[in-house]
């Protein structure tokens, strides 16, 4: 019998053997096996009995091969029982089974639950050019969204022995992927926040752009729910985006109805969560926040609130769009290109940067709360924004706001104009620049380089946040719908970069 191991946002596939001799009744599963997998023998034995099928009372060795390749979770319930019961001849399988793969948890009773990971072994199984997956009857939507590859399903043990002894398979044909995707509709609207003017239009960048944004400001200021609201000016993602999304959450076992993702993610994780939360890992390593937010946002509220240590570990993502996670059983690369947007007070207290109430901390403490950020992390913020107190007129101002709509219209026009111009590369937003690409791309006027040179000088600017700063001014030029940089873009520009935490 054939199943597959997960590795990361990897699959690969796994032989079944069983073998069935004389001796003291005994149950062996041996090819590096976890907790859950060793556990089959209790789950297969009572399956098999629960369905009627005779088990054997004598030596039992179940092999999973490659033997160094190690085996998590229960996926590969369903295969070792039809591998049981074709050694001791209870399953005329012939070539049935030939080049199918089979996954599934068993139940007690023989019924099959679904599993993780279902999207990247099919994905894997047309890759290699295997007939057709077998799966439980839950995780069918989710295999038919890989094209080339035959999905075939059962509910029961007793089920899938019938199918296969009467050659009557529960095919599926690939589901073709809508065209249609779902805005991420955020309870906060931006016409029902106050004021705030260039907060959100430092949102509406960092939307447009695909940039990370910092918030500072006092207590109550609406740093959280100008957060939360950011979500709905987001275009819907493209179909490709939408897959991606889809298997990193196939893996980690977060898909709600075991089909396509279509809206992006928005992850808010605690303050307390620890680096391997954050970034992924464990013994095998699986992704963490920062990829299921990929493609989405990352909320990062209480900024300075998280350890230290946690926060440098998203120094290589914020640049590059990936997390290695290594490990004495190898790499894996989980993909990491989200939109950060972190929010902060100024100070323990938070009234540092207030007009109306006085600050309690001393200029030490403020010194050492801001100090938790470092220096090469918040270089890799490309706008940081200072969001005051509300005043009561704006809090009264009964004047109707700009919608989460119509800025998302603009939004989606500025990245249909990147999309275009990055037609022949793999880069979606500005943000993805590289070095490289930017003399091309991010092309200025005269009188915009004489101010970039003049900022440069001043502000002691390293070669990333100059880089940093031209990307904003590229996608503030989009968001115009124009194709030169100028001055006027690229001042805009500066005054996010320039801006105190």
């Amino acid at each position: 019998m054939l199943s597959a191991a997960l590795f990361g946002l990897s699959a690969t596939p796994v032989t079944v053997e069983a073998d069935v001799s004389s001796g003291l009744p005994k149950f062996h599963i041996v090819g590096l096996p976890d907790t859950s997998v060793s556990e089959a023998r209790e789950r297969v034995r009572a399956a098999i009995k629960n369905s009627r099928y005779p088990f054997p009372r004598t030596n039992i060795i179940v092999n999973l091969a490659p033997a160094d390749t190690r085996k998590q979770g229960p996926a590969y319930d369903v295969a070792i029982a039809l591998a049981l019961l074709a050694a001791q001849g209870s399953l005329q399988v012939s070539n049935a089974l030939d080049h199918l793969l089979v996954l599934g948890e068993l139940s007690l009773d023989g019924e099959i639950r679904p599993t993780r990971g279902t999207l990247l072994v099919a994905a894997m199984a047309k890759k290699q050019g295997f007939r057709g997956v077998i799966v439980p009857e839950a995780n069918v939507a989710e295999a038919q969204l890989v094209d080339g590859i035959q999905i075939y399903s059962a509910a029961s043990l007793i089920d899938l022995v019938t199918q296969i002894e009467k050659g009557e398979w529960r095919a599926y044909n690939h589901q073709p992927t809508s065209s249609e995707h779902v805005v991420n509709e955020s309870i906060d609207d931006f016409a029902l926040i106050a004021g705030q003017t260039q907060a959100k239009r430092a949102l509406e960048i960092a939307a447009a752009g695909g940039h990370n944004v910092l918030l500072s400001g006092p207590p109550g200021s609406g740093k959280t729910m100008l957060a939360r609201a950011f979500a709905g000016i987001l275009p819907p993602p493209t179909t490709e985006e939408s897959l991606d999304i889809t298997a990193i959450h196939s893996v980690v076992g977060l898909l709600q109805d075991n089909a396509r993702i279509t809206q992006r993610p928005f992850r808010a994780p605690h303050h307390t969560s620890s680096g391997t939360a954050l970034v992924g890992g464990g013994t095998n390593p699986r992704p963490g926040e920062i990829s299921l937010a990929h493609r989405g946002v990352l909320f990062l509220d209480e900024f300075p609130e998280f350890s230290r240590s946690v926060l440098e570990n998203l120094r290589q993502p914020l640049e590059d769009g990936v997390i290695t996670v290594s490990r004495a059983s190898g790499s894996v690369a989980f993909p990491a290109r989200f939109i950060l947007i972190a929010s902060m007070n100024p100070c323990p207290c938070g009234f540092v940067s207030d007009a109306t109430t006085a600050c309690v901390c001393t200029p030490n403490t403020v010194l050492k709360y801001q100090q938790k950020i470092s220096g090469p992390l918040l270089d890799r913020i490309d706008l940081r924004v200072e969001v005051p107190r509300v005043a009561f007129d704006e809090l009264t101002n009964t004047a109707p706001a700009e919608s989460s709509k119509i800025i998302r219209e603009r939004v989606a026009a500025a990245r249909c104009l990147a999309q275009d111009r990055y037609s022949k590369s793999d880069i979606l937003t500005n943000a993805e620049l590289k070095a490289v690409h930017m003399k091309k791309w991010c092309v200025v006027s005269k009188e915009a380089l004489a101010l970039l040179k003049s900022a440069v000088d001043r502000l002691h600017m390293s070669a990333r946040s100059y880089g940093r700063v031209l990307k904003v001014a590229r996608t503030i030029a989009d968001l115009a719908a124009n194709d030169l940089i100028t001055t006027d873009h690229l001042a805009e520009a500066l005054q996010y970069r320039v801006r105190a935490a």
